[in-house]
């Protein structure tokens, strides 16, 4: 019998990242700066990542404007704007060493915008209780990107681009051995071996039809985990971001950054009032992300929304000196999509899907999943944010978390010796689902990936979107179980090359999977919290604060579990109190 390598096209790691955004290549750093030969492979082109939609800036009490602040009071501010289900050690985690990794990255080259002492600057974001976002304009996100792709480069990680990994490969012993997927370019087989796999794939927002995510994000990274075993947490918590374009149609959905809003940007309705203060008399502007977005759908659902159904985000008053300077990309972004000077009047924007909470569930310490060789970072892995996540906290949770699952692999493969005898058959399971599609059309089956997803996004905003019923939940999974078998009936035509049909007919079977348990867990979940907001349960209820939902993947079914979480210390419940969560500094430029 001919061997892998006579087989496929095959390559030898000690540690494989799959994902090539913030969380991805903090990762690849720290397993090679401990010795171990790494490589990251991205679904697209490296750069192109969800990370540089993170605009507005990242979140570490550094203290340079607020003097006041620290890691005890961005701790706080995490757990009560995730409702008090996010997962208390990370969140521990994560406001102790946010600093430490923002100066990390200052030191690897990032060039942040200063104050007049020479200090990183740090601007005001909704909901959290200082001025705490460290910032580059309004394109944090490129520059972090931008920095950590060259310490990448520079500390010997290799690169594989436009590669899809398709299935975790594991050894007779069960541990994860590597990933099996496929080169875009001309749809060629690729096996890469590994001692541990860090997934970093990022969000699924794709599964919704209004969305800031790109195409890339279509949940491979997590059904991947769910299908070799990993639990996965709390994927009933869905961010939609308060402010995306709406108009003009071909621009619906992409983010307005919450920096807007930071620098003194007022949300109005139709009527010209500023509605918030019916919201969130407090922090108006700067509310929770949660309480904004659904503060926009009901002035809409009131009748008091803009033209095209929205509501006006005003930074006019600012001055176009200003704007031009705090603002670049959103002054360019508005001028040529939409042909609005946002110097001169307000902006249509309104909900749109922008991050997940939920995500595979890992060990705060290491980052490891439930099963092991598997480590996840970033937008894939839940915990940390709980039921809502802050603006600012995704792009300092990937340098955080980024560093801890590449050393956490890198402890796990030096640990582990050789890789044992890979499992051909999940090779062969998964060679059988991937030309699936065109022995389908062989056989006069017609199913069009594209219009097939069509149909799961329109399940997915009609049932799942930011106003949830249990009624409408039901009748969402009757129908996403009905997209369950068609997807067995996807089909393409001609070869493997440059065939987009191809790549979106595994897409698909990787979003249904994730959006049926999404689905079971909105089900499960009978109260309102964060994002998940139940028209039929509109309270939070005490007892669903004390625990999560973790679903499981048994043969082809979706299983979802009630679990307790963990108490946390009382010397840190102590730290979270119900007072406001932005200070007056922090709110002043807003109440202009």
């Amino acid at each position: 019998m001919s061997t892998l390598a006579e087989r496929y096209e095959t390559h030898d790691y000690d540690v494989i990242v799959v994902g090539a955004g913030g969380a991805g290549l903090r990762a690849a750093i720290s397993a090679s700066q401990a010795g171990m030969k790494t490589a990251v492979i991205c679904k697209s082109l490296l750069g192109k990542a969800h990370t540089v939609m993170a605009e507005g800036g990242v979140a570490a009490s550094l203290g340079n404007v607020d003097h006041e602040d620290g890691w005890k009071v961005h701790f706080a501010d995490t757990m009560k704007g995730g409702k008090g289900i996010n997962n208390w050690r990370m969140a521990e985690i994560f406001a102790k060493e946010a600093p430490d990794r923002v100066l990390e990255l200052e030191r690897w080259g990032a060039v942040f915008d200063r104050t007049p002492a020479g200090l990183i600057n740090q601007r005001p974001f909704g909901a959290h209780s200082y001025r705490r976002l460290a910032h580059i304009g309004d394109r944090t996100g490129l520059e972090i990107i931008r920095s950590l792709q060259d310490k990448g480069i520079h500390s010997g990680i290799d690169v594989f681009m436009e590669y899809t990994m398709t299935r975790l490969l594991k050894d007779s012993q069960g541990r994860v051995s590597g990933a099996f997927g496929y080169r875009r370019e001309d749809g060629r087989f690729v096996v890469f071996k590994a001692k541990a796999v860090v997934i970093a794939t990022g969000g699924w927002g794709k599964v919704f039809k209004v969305t800031s995510n790109s195409w890339e994000s279509t949940g491979d990274g997590l059904a991947m985990a769910f299908e070799a075993g990993a639990e996965l947490l709390d994927l009933e918590f869905v961010q939609f971001h308060p402010t995306g374009m709406v108009w003009p149609p071909g621009a619906r959905g992409i983010l307005v950054t919450e920096a807007v809003r930071g620098e003194g940007g007022r949300l109005k309705n139709s009527e010209g009032r500023r509605f918030m203060e019916d919201y969130d008399a407090d922090r108006m502007e700067l509310s929770a992300r949660d309480i904004v977005a659904r503060a926009i759908y009901k002035e809409v659902q009131a009748g008091r929304g803009t033209e095209h159904g929205g509501a006006y985000l005003d930074i006019s008053h600012r001055g176009a000196d200003y704007i031009k300077k705090k603002l670049p990309s959103m002054y360019e972004q508005f001028l040529k999509l939409a042909d609005v000077d946002i110097t001169q009047g307000p902006m249509e924007v309104g909900p749109t899907i922008h991050y997940v909470m939920g995500g595979i569930k890992v060990d705060p310490e290491s980052a490891a999943a439930s099963v092991a060789g598997i480590f996840a970072a970033g937008e894939v892995a839940g915990g940390l944010h709980g039921a809502n996540r802050l603006g600012g906290n995704s792009l300092s949770d990937i340098l955080v978390f980024g560093r801890r699952a590449g050393e956490g692999a890198a402890a796990f493969a030096q640990g582990r010796g050789e890789i044992g005898e890979i499992d051909e058959s999940l090779i062969e399971r998964e060679e059988k689902v991937m030309l699936q599609p065109f022995a389908n059309y062989e056989a006069g089956k017609r199913e069009n990936p594209f219009t097939f997803m069509a149909d799961l996004q329109e399940v997915m905003g009609e049932y799942n979107g930011i106003a949830r019923t249990g009624e409408g939940l039901a009748e969402g999974l009757k129908r996403m179980l009905v997209l369950k078998e068609r997807v067995n009936d996807l089909a393409v035509a001609d070869s493997r090359m440059f065939n987009p049909g191809w790549h979106s007919a595994r897409d698909q079977r990787f979003m249904v999977e994730v959006c049926e348990a999404m689905i079971r867990c909105g089900i499960e979940r009978a109260e309102s919290r964060g994002g998940h907001w139940r028209l039929d349960h509109l309270d939070l209820d005490p007892d669903w604060g004390k625990h999560n939902l973790i679903s499981t993947l048994e043969g082809d079914e979706v299983r979802i579990e009630k679990r307790r979480a963990t108490e946390m210390p009382a010397e840190l419940a102590e730290l979270i109190d119900d007072k406001p969560a932005v200070s007056q500094a922090a709110l002043q430029v807003t109440r202009q």
